[in-house]
């Protein structure tokens, strides 16, 4: 294996915390040799909320991931989110330092660097500087202008930013689990590497990465990210509206739904009442409202037993996704792109199996819907094989593509040694 460039993805998310360790061959093929989830304590709708709880998931996870991979982690690329991200479109331009006028490298950082010479509050911080695409002297829609020749260079990005304090708590509670932060990412850019191909980026289509504090929004025109946004609501919301509705705690309310949702991706049509029906539509009727009550004995509720189907797809789960699905389409509009999105949405997430969830999209959206999981990685990949974990995923394959791509580095936050922190938390465990 030391041939092979080993890289550590930590999804920190309101609702879990998953770490994954992947090795990368010479040939770039991405093998999961560490995999480890644990529930998320300390972190609310993706921002820190208490940093002791947070770093104890975090370190959980880690440790489970360095048990089962054999690899101690030294540092990782960790995903960023909340409503406190923001993003724009910039523009940079320069001339070309080459006296034969060909673009080098060097040329591309500079433009790239001017782009980024932007106004902002002293309270935020860019994360990302996303080339959308090139203009060499009056020749738009480059993608690649190393070795063209030129006078003029200009670049079109996508600038993502966030709030300096949340992402300070958040490498704080990185560092503190005793590893480096080789680069935030933002949770909708990583889930993108794993869930979108590239004819789906070309033609324009909208991801939408349902979490369960927060949804992120991120939409791709003509092979590059445009429009990004953080709407600060999620499957969390569907399992307080089903404890309220049901009079239940949050836990049981959080079985229920997945029960519910893993049971059934999607709900037959329930018959409508007609004034002339038959006596064999009434006996039907009544075997399809046997059909409606949900067996949830098993699920250890109490005296909860049965709940009606219907009550709580049409009663609580289908207002809560279509006011997502509203919120969605308002980003949509505000972006400009309404018309340029044939591919349609993809939507990942955890809260993107909730049952019903694709018929609502269709209906709300007026767009094709798909529902992705994860792809591009080999090796332990049973555990991670859901839309969960498309952020961990896309996560493993940034940072294997990091040195080849564009992004430039995040946020320039003092970083401690992982190697440090390490020694300081087994110094810690030796004393009683």
């Amino acid at each position: 294996m030391s041939k092979e460039k080993i890289v550590v993805g930590i999804d920190i998310g309101s609702a879990k915390i998953c770490t994954i360790i992947a090795s990368v061959s010479k040939e770039g093929q991405i093998t999961v040799i560490g995999v480890s989830t644990v529930p998320s304590a300390g972190i609310k709708k993706g921002v820190v909320v208490d940093i002791d709880d947070s770093v104890d998931s975090i370190s959980m996870s880690l440790e489970g991931a360095e048990r089962m991979s054999g690899y101690a982690v030294s540092s990782a690329f960790i995903s960023v989110g909340g409503n406190h991200i923001a993003s724009l479109n910039s523009h940079g331009v320069v001339a070309i330092s080459n006296p034969t006028g060909e673009i080098t490298e060097e040329d591309v950082a500079r433009v790239t660097e001017a782009a980024r010479a932007i106004s902002i509050p002293s309270s935020r911080e860019i994360i990302h500087v996303l080339p959308k695409s090139f203009i060499v002297d009056s020749q738009e829609g480059v993608h690649d202008p190393v070795g063209m020749s030129g006078v003029r260079l200009e670049v079109e990005t996508h600038i993502i930013s966030g709030a300096s304090t949340s992402m300070r708590n958040l490498v704080k509670c990185v560092q503190q689990a005793g590893v480096d932060v080789e680069d935030l990412v933002f949770s909708a850019l990583a889930s993108s590497y794993a869930t979108l191909s590239d004819t789906e980026k070309e033609l324009g289509v909208i991801l939408v990465d349902m979490g369960a504090g927060t949804t992120d929004v991120a939409i791709f025109i003509e092979g590059a990210i445009a429009y990004s946004s953080v709407l600060p609501i999620g499957g969390r919301n569907i399992t307080n509206d089903l404890a309220i509705g049901l009079r239940t705690s949050l836990e049981d309310a959080e079985k229920i739904k997945l029960h519910l949702s893993s049971k059934e991706t999607g709900r037959p049509k329930f018959k409508e009442t007609n004034p002339t029906e038959s006596k064999s539509d009434v006996k039907e009727e009544k075997r399809e409202s046997k059909e409606d009550e949900i067996d949830v004995s098993d699920l250890n509720l109490g005296e909860l037993k049965t709940i009606s189907k219907k009550f709580l797809i049409d009663g609580i789960i289908k207002p809560r996704l279509k006011e997502i699905m509203t919120l969605v389409a308002l980003e949509i509009k505000k972006s400009g792109f309404t018309n340029s999105l044939p591919a349609g949405i993809v939507l990942t997430g955890g809260a993107s199996e909730t049952v019903g969830i694709k018929e609502i999209s269709k209906e709300a959206l007026n767009l094709p819907v798909r529902i992705a999981k994860p792809e591009g990685v080999s090796g332990l990949i049973d555990e991670i094989q859901s839309p969960a974990y498309s952020t961990s995923v896309g996560l493993i394959i940034f940072g294997s593509e990091v040195n080849k791509s564009k992004v430039l580095p995040a946020v320039g936050i003092t970083q401690m040694k992982g190697l440090v922190g390490k020694v300081i938390s087994w110094i810690k465990s030796l004393i009683p």
